[in-house]
């Protein structure tokens, strides 16, 4: 709101110009000497208000100049902090995210273990569950899948990722492969590379319908088009490992999580 200052000098320099005007109209009143002084100190008290009320107008200017400077600085400021607030957002949902991740990972490694553990028991440890194949050419299948589960268990991704698609190009026809390509999917899904863990999971469960893991690639699935957004999907695909699988502790997670998403 733009200021109002006062007007007198302006009116003191009026009414000096006014008294200055009447002054001369009656200069025959007084002498020459008399009348000049009175008529220069009548322009002096003149300049001197025209010259106030000049300070005040470039006052005024001035301090609309600043008012506008400070308006800008804050609306950058406002800019700013709304800035600084969806980035702080952005982060918590990126922290909260990895923290399901992480937990769900965690859930999956329990699972598989107990299911590792109960197919020792039944199949002489076989990493398919049974379902047999044919070992790597060179023997070296399963010291190369324990080394790239241990990179996953290590929790680095990436490495992972890199080390079991490794491990299919070499050994496509191994036992172990369709397990490589279970936590390849799963490796992918922690870095959110989330339709390229679809294909690995379904390409498991091409290759190995009955595999041990199958059940758990199905849940990895319906995981993965949760994070996608892609809810109709991850129902369907819930409904179809609890109707397959419905003794598999996946098809229990299954069947908790389709509840959430009713």
């Amino acid at each position: 709101m733009a200021r109002s200052f006062p007007l007198y000098p302006l009116r003191a320099g009026v009414l000096a110009l006014a008294a200055l005007a009447s002054f001369s109209a009656h200069a025959d009143l007084f002498g020459d000497d008399e009348a000049r002084r009175a008529i220069i100190e009548l322009r002096q008290r003149f300049d001197t208000a025209v010259s106030a009320q000049n300070r005040l107008v470039e006052d005024n200017a001035q301090l609309r100049r600043s008012v506008l400077d400070l308006q800008q600085q804050i609306q950058a400021l406002k800019d700013d902090l709304a800035r600084s607030r969806g980035q702080q957002e952005q982060l918590t949902r990126d922290v909260e995210q990895q923290r399901a991740q992480r937990d769900a990972l965690q859930a999956l490694d329990d699972r598989v273990k107990k299911l590792e553990t109960d197919a020792a028991s039944k199949a002489a440890a076989s990493p398919d569950g049974g379902n047999g194949g044919a070992m790597g050419a060179d023997g070296n299948d399963k010291q190369d899948y324990d080394t790239a589960l241990a990179v996953f268990r290590s929790g680095d991704f990436n490495a992972a990722q890199t080390s079991f698609a490794s491990f299919i190009k070499r050994y496509p026809r191994s036992s172990y492969a369709p397990s490589a390509l279970f936590w390849l999917g799963n490796a992918q899904y922690a870095t959110r590379n989330y339709k390229e863990a679809i294909t690995n999971f379904r390409s498991l469960l091409t290759a190995a319908p009955n595999h041990a893991k199958a059940p758990e690639a199905l849940l990895s699935i319906a995981n993965c088009q949760i994070e996608l957004k892609d809810t109709r999907a991850a129902r369907a695909t819930l409904e179809t490992l609890t109707k397959n699988y419905p003794q598999s502790e996946a098809a229990q997670a299954g069947r908790e999580r389709l509840a959430r998403l009713r």
